[in-house]
């Protein structure tokens, strides 16, 4: 049966859509409402983490209700796209009627509550989707992740590209990002079925699970390295390199090469394994990591070049994971709700983790947003946080998973 005629591609439309509404976000707010309204970095930074921290208590109880609906899941899911466009103007579009922080936060909460429960739903369909075939797994992954990661390509861009060319380029960009939800939302419709076992999973059998746990646990400590990377991109780029209006074409290059090498990861993985070629990958970061912090001000062309390799690592993370991660739990909880409001919860918590503990940082030395004059202390802490910080999280996350034995 081809690609097109098991739909696979409208997972890929789906995953596009759900991607800029996700680390886009973390890439583009926090500076935005610093250079826009005046908000400081540190409680943007503070703010994100006690969401992120509710997150811990919504995620799960999302995936239960997910697994617990019946005929209302198409309505539930149509709701939530409709929220998540709304919320996106409304933090872009719309002028804070309310304090800028306050009006921030509830916006993001409200994009975030949806963008949670259509990921939740997505991906847990994907495990019934795909059944008990292992490279069916692989084969979903490979079109939801390469759509996923192209649909972040054009989210982090377009914000830039519109710059000069329409009086408000963020508000453009937030009412074309709900154009295409509610498209994206027609096209997947047809592929939400009710759960596949009418018993559903219990969070308890699932976190009993060893492989589950290790998995977890390695997407957490993995996803950090692209957390603190992306919550500090546009100040590196901007500050460090000086290269303002690269941005875009960066973000671009980086996200890019993520999806190219989504298939590619995908087929060395079935040929060697997941564990040696994640390694590989992972080792390669770190040299992509280690070698920024040997950059100077204007250095873009090398920079662009890490963004190519360093983005190509990013593939076999966001590839290779969750299909492990859906194999094991089409074994365990065929419905899939549940599974991945934990899987949801461990990759949002790493990006709030690293806004509430390096934007202060950043602060804090005497670094502010905009400026056109910093002290070398400042561009000096930016460095460390921006490549030091994760190259030793990926150390961590290759020793973690080189004394982790996995399910095949």
């Amino acid at each position: 049966m081809t690609a097109f005629a098991e739909r696979l591609p409208a997972y890929a439309v789906f995953a596009a859509i759900l991607s800029g509404a996700g680390l886009p976000i973390y890439i583009y707010a926090p500076k935005y409402y610093a250079d826009t309204f005046g908000v400081s970095l540190a409680a943007l930074g503070a703010l994100l983490f006690a969401m992120r921290l509710f997150d811990m208590i919504q995620d799960p109880v999302l995936g239960w209700i997910s697994e617990r609906l019946q005929g209302g899941k198409k309505p539930a899911i149509t709701l939530a796209a409709f929220v998540m466009a709304l919320s996106m103007i409304g933090l872009f579009a719309v002028a804070p009627p309310i304090d800028p922080l306050w009006w921030f936060g509830i916006t993001v909460t409200g994009l975030f509550t949806a963008f949670s429960f259509l990921t939740i739903n997505f991906y847990a369909q994907g495990v019934s989707k795909a059944g008990d075939d292992p490279m069916g797994h692989v084969r979903l992954a490979a079109w939801r992740e390469s759509g996923a990661l192209l649909g972040v390509c054009i989210a982090a861009v377009v914000p830039s590209v519109l710059i000069g060319v329409v009086a408000d380029p963020f508000a453009a960009f937030a009412f074309g990002f709900a154009t295409l939800t509610l498209i994206a939302a027609i096209v997947m419709w047809p592929e939400w079925k009710e759960r596949v076992s009418q018993e559903p999973s219990q969070i308890r059998e699932i976190i009993r699970d060893t492989t589950v746990r290790k998995l977890l646990v390695l997407a957490l400590v993995n996803a950090a390295p692209l957390a603190v990377s992306s919550t500090l991109f546009l100040f590196y780029v901007e500050s460090k390199l000086g290269a303002v209006g690269w941005e875009g074409a960066l973000l671009v290059l980086f996200f890019l090469a993520a999806a190219l090498s989504s298939p590619i990861w995908s087929m060395l993985a079935k040929r060697f394994g997941a564990k040696p070629v994640l390694i590989a990958a992972m080792l390669l970061a770190v040299a992509s990591f280690g070698y920024t912090l040997t950059l100077a001000t204007g250095d873009v062309i090398p920079f662009a070049v890490i963004c190519v390799l360093s983005g190509a690592t990013i593939g076999a993370d966001l590839t290779l994971l969750p299909a492990m991660f859906a194999r094991r739990l089409s074994v365990i909880s065929p419905n899939g709700g549940q599974g991945f409001g934990l899987w949801n919860l461990v990759n949002k918590f790493t990006l709030a983790f690293a806004a509430v503990l390096l934007l202060p940082l950043l602060e804090r030395s005497g670094f502010q947003a905009g400026a056109t004059a910093l002290p070398a202390k400042a561009i000096t802490m930016l460095t460390v946080l921006y490549a030091l910080v994760p190259s030793l999280l990926k150390l961590v996350a290759i020793g973690l998973l080189l004394v982790t034995e996995l399910e095949d």
